[in-house]
């Protein structure tokens, strides 16, 4: 029994070595991902730690365990969010509701998958804090308190999808909370759709990362206050949050449909804004081809898993495979340039920007000044949920 599993091990070995695709590049990347003992809930030295990457990494395990009943990742999960959690329930790791950051919440939903109360209590903190949050004059959450009046990309993903799968679990009926999750996706699309190019910029049709209703910050633009560039990552914190929330906004509220609208509108933009010759995202969308632009890695996986997951749930029609075939094009210059076999059972991934601010002038130099970081988990868990949606396709799509 130990040699033949012994001859196997050889045997799955020569074939990554060989270059065979694995069986799975979703599982490949979370497995890989908890070896290194990322996104469970503890920081670089331990401490326990409330981070957006964490909450995207679970949601991408809860995927995987949905599909494989693999209870290695439920397992994962749930130590992640007992790490952070105080004897009593309440958050630790730092959180304070009265920080007025929206990015914190994006571990909410770890915390709604059950009733039982000690995770219930810290769902109803985190929900708590929408509450008190502060908004722009037309109701657009800010999305931290350092940033007056500004509404971001990012923080819809942060916010919104544990909104919605807090009011799915437990204020169901809570017509007011549908609503406003409505709004937040509606007023962000509203104040940073790009309705023309500027002189160096391409018409792209798609989002700014961010605006500023009172047209204070440095880059506000004369109009609706939005920022300068079209960053992908922001536009797929947005996408993948329409994707995930109107799988959750109930089908029978008016809300539902202006998200589909919404998502049916940029999806195709969204794939024709692709480099033709790689078939992946600039990081700066608007200046696609400029020096010192690149090809960044997180964008380009929660593009795919919009596309895919939207076309997959029913939310957008693909009949003539455009989208479909642009997503899958895109997931194969991954795995060739961004995916590394690192020799051990692991998998490294690369090309992910570390960070993406308005903090600054938001313009072009400031986003291609940032650094790149190696198994970045935001990269890291975009690819998991693009390869989960990838090997949902039918084998004959």
């Amino acid at each position: 029994m130990i040699l033949l599993g012994i001859i196997l091990l050889l045997w799955v070995c020569s074939i990554r070595a060989a270059g065979a695709r694995p069986p799975s590049y979703a599982a490949w990347a979370a497995d890989s991902a908890i070896a290194r003992g990322q996104g469970n809930g503890l920081d670089s030295n331990g401490q326990p730690t409330v981070s957006y990457e964490h909450g995207e990494f679970q949601w991408a395990l809860r995927l995987l365990y949905e599909r494989t009943g693999n209870k290695t990742y439920y397992d994962y999960i749930q130590k992640g969010v007992d790490n952070v959690l105080l004897p009593n329930g309440t958050v630790g790791g730092g959180y304070s509701a009265v920080q007025f950051q929206l990015d914190p919440l994006r571990v909410g939903p770890s915390y709604t998958a059950t009733k039982e109360i000690k995770y219930k209590t810290a769902a109803d903190e985190f929900r708590a804090q929408l509450d008190i949050h502060s908004r722009t004059a037309q109701g657009q959450f800010w999305h931290k308190i350092q940033y007056p009046n500004q509404g971001w990309l990012d923080g819809i993903y942060m916010g919104e999808v544990f909104y919605a799968a807090y009011t799915q679990m437990f204020q169901s009926h809570n017509q007011s909370a549908w609503d406003d999750i409505t709004l937040q996706f509606t007023l962000m699309f509203n104040n940073t759709i790009q309705t023309f190019a500027t002189t160096n910029e391409t018409y792209l049709g798609l989002l700014y990362h961010g605006y500023d209703y009172s047209h204070t910050a440095v880059w506000a633009s004369p109009d609706r206050g939005h920022s300068p560039e079209i960053w992908d990552r922001a536009l797929g914190w947005y996408s993948m949050a329409l994707a995930d929330t109107l799988s959750i906004l109930p089908s029978t509220h008016p809300g539902h449909k202006s998200l589909l609208s919404i998502l049916q509108t940029l999806a195709p933009r969204i794939a024709a804004a692709a480099d033709p010759s790689s078939d992946v995202w600039w990081l700066v969308m608007t200046e696609p081809g400029r020096t010192l632009n690149y090809f960044e890695s997180s964008g380009a996986a929660m593009f795919v898993y919009a596309l895919l997951r939207g076309v997959r749930l029913g939310y957008i029609q693909d009949t003539s495979g455009v989208l479909v075939g642009a997503a899958k094009r895109a997931h194969q210059y991954m795995v060739d340039n961004w995916v590394v076999d690192h020799g051990n059972g692991t998998m490294d991934w690369t090309n992910t920007v570390l960070v993406g601010s308005l903090d600054g002038n938001g313009d072009f130099a400031y986003y291609v000044s940032q650094p790149d970081d190696l198994n970045d988990l935001k990269g890291v868990a975009s690819f998991i949920l693009a390869s989960y949606e990838i090997e949902q396709l039918p084998v004959d799509y």
